[in-house]
């Protein structure tokens, strides 16, 4: 019988031990049988360490230094890894049971892609869902004009991939991973799986998604001026919509989640 190819799946760590201990269990108890797992914590002193050491023996590799935050992190799993196929899963995410073995079933039927991403629901602190990722299938010409719709938890690609577009850049905070999807457009297809929910994007206090958001578009804008964008664009436009809307983008988006999650809540009640 042919060995499942092994899969690399990276987790940047730091003083997130809320949270970690879910993150790592969700990796380790997915039904793939070849799993590399590596975790790249940057010294934190909130017990991480104490939790990735209880899973050591599980773990491919795991350090627990210093490093230079988050893209740092992510590029010294990559470079530590083997696997045919890889991904990222940050210390407050969850993978959905089944979904290494869905993505890779898909990639290696379509060894042309560059990346293969699914759903990702919005979960809280309590592991509530709370929303849907607007994911939608998307392209190197609608990632330039803003429209990404690819939720980083649920993506997968070929280590091969990485190798011609790596690594991500460190001057990034928060939209490493939009350039990085840029550069895989650039090169090959990246296609979407409707209807498979592979990952759970936590939405907390402390979360990047909630504390630096006003950073993602002006880093967004860098790539699209690196690949020849004009400053009269459809994603120069949003970005200056997003700014004058923000608040009540905020507002809505808040309001979307509490709604989601009382919904979700009356017909768990009723089952």
């Amino acid at each position: 019988m042919t060995q499942a190819p092994l899969v690399s799946i990276i987790t940047p760590s730091f003083n997130q031990a809320q949270f970690l201990r879910r993150t790592i269990e969700s990796v380790l108890s997915q039904d793939y049988p070849n799993l590399e797992y590596i975790v790249i914590d940057g010294a934190s002193n909130d017990g991480s360490l104490e939790i990735i050491q209880e899973y050591a023996d599980q773990l491919a590799y795991w350090e627990s230094i210093p490093d230079k935050g988050q893209t740092d992190a992510i590029n010294k799993g990559f470079n530590r890894a083997t696997g045919k196929y890889i991904a990222w899963l940050n210390s407050d995410d969850v993978y959905r049971p089944g979904a290494i073995t869905e993505a890779v079933a898909y990639l290696e039927e379509h060894p042309d892609i560059g990346l293969v991403y699914g759903d990702c629901d919005f979960i809280d602190a309590e592991d509530h869902v709370i929303g849907k990722f607007p994911a939608d299938q998307t392209d190197y010409k609608r990632l330039r004009q803003g429209y990404v719709h690819i939720p980083q938890q649920a993506s997968f690609l070929p280590r091969e991939m990485w190798l011609k577009v790596g690594p991500l850049d460190p001057t990034f905070y928060f939209a490493m991973d939009y350039d990085l999807w840029v550069r895989i457009a650039k090169l090959a297809p990246v296609v979407y799986l409707p209807g498979c929910t592979w990952a759970g994007f936590r939405l907390h206090g402390d979360a990047k998604t909630i504390v630096a958001d006003s950073q993602c578009w002006p880093e967004m804008l860098k790539v699209h001026y690196r690949e020849g964008g004009h400053w009269l664009s459809a994603i120069q436009a949003k970005y200056y919509l997003r700014r004058l809307a923000a608040p009540l983008i905020n507002w809505h988006r808040r309001q979307s989640f509490l709604e989601y999650a009382e919904e979700h809540k009356d017909q768990e009640a009723n089952e």
